[in-house]
């Protein structure tokens, strides 16, 4: 096996993904995606091999150039920021927790409406207003979500958001919580905004704990990434 330990770490990472659900009272299922990004494919099959069935990408040529390679259908999710040119090649992808713009939602809409299908997306909300985040601000999503139910060509399933690196919990909770409240607007405004993808491998289970259905794990996985 290329990743020797990882069935054992997988293990330890669910074991404690289930006690953080059970402090946080929220009572959610909690899916693992498995960041393989600067990883090669065989990653993505370790990841099949241990139970795991999303794998997250950051980079568009990344993601399919190891779509090409792998044989199982794990769902693919990308993670990173995405280009409107690049909207094009989003129909491979499972979900694209990224949508970040109405912009970018009108070019995923567009490409949706032209190839026949529904692109699966998440906002992607910047809870902790960081200038260096991307993505909508928390009131913005509410001030869109209206908007957003006559874009045909996607479905906003959730939000996604990120905290700060090496933050207090205190801030993580804040951040957490912003998303939570993200996600409410979608519901109110009619969205079937399930999921909150939220938590890495050095906070996710702060963020099981403030309600995460997603949380996305590299290092803590697979270990140190390659630049």
């Amino acid at each position: 096996m290329p990743f020797p330990g990882l069935p054992e770490r997988l293990r330890v990472v669910q074991d404690r993904i289930a006690a953080a659900v059970a402090r946080g009272g929220h009572g959610q299922r909690v899916e693992v995606v498995a960041v393989t990004k600067t990883h090669g494919a065989d990653a993505v099959q370790a990841a099949w091999d241990c139970g795991l069935r999303a794998v997250g990408e950051n980079k568009v040529q990344e993601a399919l150039s190891k779509m090409d390679e792998v044989q199982v259908p794990i769902a693919w999710h990308l993670i990173g920021h995405l280009q409107r040119n690049k909207a094009k090649f989003t129909p491979r992808f499972a979900l694209v927790q990224s949508m970040d713009s109405p912009r970018l939602a009108d070019a995923l809409h567009d490409v949706g409406v032209r190839e026949g299908t529904v692109i699966r997306v998440l906002a992607q909300v910047n809870a902790s207003g960081e200038e260096s985040k991307g993505g909508y601000a928390v009131d913005a999503v509410r001030a869109d979500a209206d908007r957003l139910r006559t874009l045909h060509g996607i479905a906003v399933v959730g939000v996604m958001t990120m905290a700060p690196f090496d933050a207090d919990e205190r801030v993580l909770r804040a951040t957490f919580a912003g998303a939570r409240v993200a996600r409410e607007a979608l519901c109110e405004a009619g969205h079937p905004a399930r999921e909150l993808s939220m938590g890495m491998s050095t906070d996710y289970e702060v963020a099981v704990e403030e309600g995460a259905t997603m949380v996305r794990l590299g290092t803590i996985l697979f270990g140190e990434r390659t630049p």
